[in-house]
């Protein structure tokens, strides 16, 4: 409770100071992007803040490597004198100098819990970063939710909500200020909510940071729901060049594919979001750009079903859907229109690819939650076929007479 008071003490001060040019004191780590040059950008949900992290020095240089981790929380638990269900990894990033991977990490529920950075290096260490030390610039945003505003308890249809429905509830909107960051030729974007009714906003500020924030609010057609929305905010993106101009590619929970040109990211604006495409319902999670065999492809992860590869053609004069364009109501998953429009196609991935980077041109760095154990592992995995072979169970090729049949037919017999 003390934390609590001490936020709401620094929600009704930290108005008049939006730039920080010193080191400030980091309350949460939650959404990670790294600028070209090595500057970290961490979003800080509980105080809502962006922190730029200086790791510009890394002297290493990305070369080839593998990481692979099992059990990650239980180590990352192991180092931080803490439990694995103490644990969670909220985001990943790789350094575009290095090619090692930084983890967000929170120890403890609520806002009690303790933010922690974690570098894991080519040699599979993990070291947490002394943030005490670190050189780190913040910018606090302006309009975000207050800190005692929660969502409201809901059980399905009918049914009265569960004891963890409740618990999800009794989150602080807040924690949902920054939800994905972008950085693009100089400017942050960052995706997140804000304290108006209209809360659904993209915020666009210089960096380095200079005190200034534009805010847009963004609606979009969401055809599972067959609803305006203008509520939930945008959960992973990227930016990219669709129809000769730059636009964000965005993914919605449950689970709408948007453009959103960035000259329509204007200070004020409201803005109507390009629905392309719907992808069925669940919560995405990440997504990567990655290039297959010379074409420009987005990798999405989703925590309620398998990722999803979209080839960037494939938005390039996509048709905008309306509400005219379908049958009013609801759309089910198991209904004839789910998933719609260029959406790409599901991959195979034995267990689930949660938060996820690309580790090199041919690799990505995956954190999965495998299938037959259960355990959160951090693996590297092929960008041609992103599952590791030792997940699956038995396949056929590895019964000795799959391999003797095909020495047979090398040999005509």
């Amino acid at each position: 409770m003390k934390k609590l008071e001490s936020y709401i003490f620094t929600i009704i001060f930290s108005f008049a100071v939006s730039t920080l040019n010193a080191q400030q004191s980091v309350e949460a780590l939650g959404a990670l992007e790294f600028s070209p040059q090595g500057i970290l950008f961490v979003g800080d949900n509980l105080s809502g803040t962006i922190h730029a992290i200086d790791l510009s020095s890394e002297s290493r240089e990305a070369a080839t490597f593998e990481i692979n981790m099992n059990h990650i929380d239980a180590q990352i638990a192991a180092v931080l004198g803490s439990s694995t269900g103490n644990i969670q990894i909220n985001d990943l990033a790789v350094h575009p100098k290095s090619g090692e991977v930084y983890l967000s990490v929170t120890r403890g529920h609520g806002v009690e819990a303790l933010p922690a950075l974690v570098k894991i290096n080519a040699e599979n260490e993990l070291n947490i970063i002394d943030l005490g030390s670190a050189k780190i610039t913040s910018q606090a945003l302006s309009k975000v939710p207050d800190i005692s505003k929660q969502f409201k308890p809901r059980g399905l249809m009918d049914a009265p909500p569960t004891i963890k429905e409740i618990a999800k509830a009794k989150r602080p909107l807040r924690m949902f200020s920054i939800m994905d960051m972008e950085y693009h030729k100089g400017e942050l974007f960052v995706a997140g909510v804000s304290n108006e009714e209209f809360s659904s906003v993209l915020r666009r500020m210089p960096y380095p940071f200079d005190g200034k924030e534009n805010i847009s609010n963004i609606e979009m057609y969401h055809i599972a729901h067959d609803q305006y929305e203008s509520r939930a905010p945008i959960r992973s993106m990227q930016i990219k060049n669709i129809d000769g101009i730059d636009q964000i590619v965005a993914a919605y929970t449950c689970s709408p594919l948007v453009l959103i040109p960035l000259t329509e990211l204007t200070d004020g604006a409201k803005v109507k979001a390009r629905t392309l495409g719907d992808m069925g319902n669940g919560l995405p999670l990440d997504m990567v750009a990655f290039n297959l065999m010379g074409q420009e492809m987005l990798f999405v992860t989703n925590i309620g079903r398998t990722p999803r590869v979209i080839p960037l053609n494939d938005l390039n004069n996509a048709k905008v859907v309306t509400d005219k364009d379908f049958e009013r109501g609801f759309k089910l998953d198991l209904g004839p229109i789910l998933p719609y429009g260029p959406v790409g196609k599901g991959v195979m991935f034995v267990g689930a690819s949660l938060h996820i980077d690309l580790l090199n041109e041919n690799q990505f760095i995956s954190l999965n939650r495998d299938a037959i154990t259960g355990s959160l592992d951090l693996e590297t995995v092929s960008t041609m076929l992103p599952y590791k072979m030792h997940n699956i169970e038995a396949a056929e090729f590895d019964f000795p007479s799959y391999w003797s049949s095909m020495e047979k037919g090398k040999k005509g017999k």
